[in-house]
């Protein structure tokens, strides 16, 4: 170890010190907390480093030594610079941890910060479309800032050096908080996993690939094409089942890269592999599917050996730790029951959350003017100069709208730029009809939400916009100036929460509470025990346009209402109470409405 890395572990452990003295002095919450993360994410790899050679000298604690946040961000810097001439796997962990720590603060320099150190992650190796190096027993260390998204194509920001966890127990996921060195994670390959096996399958344009040892089980084909791609049926692949352009399209959906495209033999990339930027998708419950050719090397530095047939512009990784065929997903999340920590459940998702976020919409759209659009007389002729990415920015805007990030506003232009391609193009009523008949075949073709509620809001949007948009391409047309991009929201309060669903397992079901007990004669009367089962989900979903009845403050709020209607019979709309209800609440409002 060199004398400069030699230098940095006492560092580290004095700006530990330092944290835990100052948590000590003037408890501020995060403070130890930041002093246990740098020993687990910064301190541990550099020690793996230096095994074998005599400790380094410490640095004797001094409480006037530079504030917190300065003393960390010189560290991160200086780890990046000894990144930037030293490969090895555990700095660069070491030096992601240090990111995280300085880029997840909010002070008042956190942005200069930010930029300069990404200035200086520059000099560290990352390819041209950014790298992925799996650490040994360790996490993903991403360099070269791909972008990051969320199952729902909300961007993440990402620290320049990132550490995504691998072995699915982070408490701070997807970041690695060095969770895997605690438990033992290890990340070799299972001996009993799927063979590596490229099976083929003659269709009339081209042949269809399959490596059942690469799938990751996403269903992505089987629920596209499931005539084609068939599930517990032998062959799996049926290549007359489907059109070959939908196969095609299936094929290119593959997330895993376990389904390709040959001609005379040799896997066809052009056919599969589509031109895009560099992403990695933190999926809902699943792998990182990571997009746009990010290089994959291992902990030496070296390219991953891939399966028979595998793409390099797309595969996705595993994130639960349970994979048997690591670092690519075997689907093992399915049967380890790997969940993502859920924020909020009691949040009304918005239209776009609903429905699955961009990439559900962009699906949709792709349909749209890849199938139906170019053999439609009436829209045929009025797309057919549109450019290529068209269905990527009808996506964005449907996803702006909808209640999501604006993609349209930061990649296109805003609401302006949208008008004006419409200006002057003299719609016809039968246009705009067609135009929203077709998008709602291809929202069922896509299988986007069908739900009544998300539906009926989706409609609605489609006659509203379309009608707007007829209206300003006429040749008399003056556009409104400045306007905002719409937003658009549930239909009169018909949200997925305010009806209970008929058939079990539908989605938006809600989990009823706990049923009500009887307070004794004497007992004080709970609002969770007592009162909270009182109300169905079904009342509660009627009611969240004003205040939620699983709310112990907001019932407490409104108390005296709810009883007055309560006692009159007209709560809740489909019956009144029993006597002896009523009776437990009148018993909580007049003890005060404790909780």
């Amino acid at each position: 170890m060199s004398a400069a890395l030699v230098d940095l572990v006492p560092r580290v452990e004095a700006v530990a010190r330092s944290a835990e003295s100052l948590s000590d002095r003037n408890p501020p919450p995060d403070a130890a907390a930041l002093a246990a993360r740098l020993r687990a994410t910064v301190l541990r790899p550099l020690l793996e480093l230096e095994r074998g050679l005599p400790p380094p000298a410490p640095i004797p604690f001094a409480s006037s030594m530079p504030s917190l946040e300065d003393a960390l961000f010189q560290l991160a810097i200086d780890l990046t610079r000894a990144c930037a001439g030293d490969d090895r796997a555990a700095l660069l962990e070491a030096c992601a941890g240090a990111h995280l720590l300085v880029t997840t603060g909010d002070g008042a320099n956190a942005s200069q910060r930010r930029e300069q150190l990404e200035a200086c992650a520059r000099d560290v190796a990352a390819g041209p479309h950014g790298r992925l190096r799996v650490r040994a027993d360790g996490p993903y260390l991403l360099t070269g800032m791909p972008g990051m998204w969320t199952f729902r194509g909300e961007p993440i920001a990402a620290p320049p050096i990132a550490a995504l966890c691998r072995c699915g127990k982070s408490g701070s996921r997807p970041w690695c908080d060095g969770t895997h060195a605690t438990i033992g994670f290890r990340d070799a390959k299972h001996p009993d996993r799927v063979p590596d096996r490229l099976d083929r399958y003659s269709a009339r344009q081209f042949t269809i690939l399959d490596n059942r040892g690469t799938c990751a089980h996403s269903g992505r084909c089987t629920d596209a094409l499931p005539t084609a791609f068939r599930v517990r049926v032998e062959p799996f692949v049926a290549p007359a089942g489907a059109r070959a352009d939908d196969i095609l399209r299936a094929v290119q959906g593959c997330p895993s890269g376990a389904l390709g495209a040959a001609i005379t033999e040799a896997r066809a990339a052009e056919l599969v592999d589509r031109v895009r930027a560099p992403a990695i998708e933190v999926s809902k419950d699943g792998p990182y599917l990571v997009t746009g050719g990010v290089d994959l090397r291992d902990d030496a530095g070296q390219e991953v050996a891939r399966p028979q047939g595998a793409s390099t512009e797309h595969y996705c990784l595993c994130r639960c730790g349970q994979s048997k065929n690591k670092p690519f997903c075997s689907g093992a999340h399915w049967y380890a029951d790997f969940h993502d920590p859920v924020i909020d459940p009691d949040k009304q998702p918005t239209l776009f959350e609903w429905v699955g976020g961009y990439p559900a919409l962009l699906r949709m759209t792709r349909i749209f003017y890849e199938r139906h659009v170019p053999q439609d007389d009436l829209l045929g002729p009025l797309f057919a100069t549109m450019e290529p990415d068209h269905p990527e920015r009808v996506a964005s805007w449907l996803s702006e709208v909808f209640g999501g990030p604006k993609l349209y506003s930061q990649g296109y232009g805003g609401y302006s730029r949208m008008i004006s391609k419409h200006v002057n193009k003299k719609l016809s009523e039968a246009q705009r009809s067609r135009w929203v008949a077709l998008l709602c075949r291809s929202a069922d073709e896509a299988l986007v939400a069908a739900d009544p509620e998300f539906r009926a809001a989706f409609v609605a949007y489609l006659e509203w916009g379309s009608r707007i948009a007829l209206e300003n391409s006429q040749i008399d047309a003056e556009p409104p100036k400045g306007m905002p991009v719409p937003r658009w929201w549930w239909v009169c309060d018909a949200t997925p929460s305010a009806r209970a669903p008929s058939r079990p397992g539908a989605k938006g079901a809600i989990v009823e509470p706990a049923p009500a007990e009887v307070p004794g004669p004497d007992e004080p009367v709970s609002f969770e025990r007592h009162v909270k089962g009182l109300f169905r989900a079904m009342d509660r979903g009627s009611m969240r346009f004003a205040f939620d009845l699983w709310s112990a403050a907001d019932v407490k709020k409104h108390a005296a209402a709810i009883l007055a209607r309560l006692r009159a019979g007209t709560m809740p709309c489909d019956g009144a109470w029993p006597a002896e209800k009523v009776a437990i609440f009148e018993r909580w409002v007049a003890q005060g409405c404790t909780s």
